[in-house]
């Protein structure tokens, strides 16, 4: 995985748990001689797994909390960091940005040449649901997926349900989300 990934880890933890919290985790993870990590450019998708690992051991929680969470602050991050247009680019309402989904990797893997997306499949199932179908050559990080969801609802204004249908790590082709959607936006006004 890209650095970017590392050093939102980072941040997040940062930001919610301390500098010390972050030491501790790097430590744990048998990374204390990396001192920060560089954007652009790749890590082993050991490095990461690894951070995510400490970061369970030292913050007494389950794999799958710490994942849900990181996939919500990516959204606010990869913003933050340079990548607000470009988001922007890919959609002004929640579905319409999922479908774009695959389009947004094509157009970051011009500027990260080694990108190993996962994929994504919309199926409509009524005019506010659809199931969300996600493949990836990287194991455990549906939890990831349903963060990403949530934080993209809070992106855009609107209220989300999702729920895991189908599982890859319990046999499945691939990873699938029911989710049911209502744009909020316009309660604000």
């Amino acid at each position: 995985m890209y650095g970017l990934v590392n050093k939102a880890i980072q941040d997040m933890i940062c930001e919610c748990h301390g500098e010390d919290i972050w030491e501790t985790i790097k430590y744990t993870a048998g990374l204390e001689d990396i001192d920060f990590f560089i954007g652009m450019d790749g890590y082993s998708d050991d490095v990461t797994y690894s951070l995510v690992e400490a970061a369970c051991e030292v913050l007494s929680m389950p794999a799958q909390e710490i994942l849900i969470a990181f996939g919500e602050y990516w959204v606010n991050y990869t913003a933050k960091e340079g990548y607000g247009e470009l988001l922007d680019s890919a959609g002004s309402s929640l579905p319409q940005f999922i479908e774009n989904l695959d389009n947004l990797h094509a157009r970051v893997g011009l500027s990260f040449s080694q990108l190993s997306p996962p994929s994504f499949e919309c199926e409509h199932t009524s005019e506010q649901s659809m199931n969300l179908h996600y493949q990836s050559t990287r194991q455990g990080l549906a939890p990831m997926v349903i963060g990403l969801l949530h934080g993209l609802g809070k992106r855009f204004h609107t209220d989300i349900d999702i729920t895991q249908i189908s599982f890859r790590e319990q046999g499945d082709a691939h990873d699938t989300f029911a989710i049911k959607y209502t744009d909020t936006q316009s309660d604000d006004k």
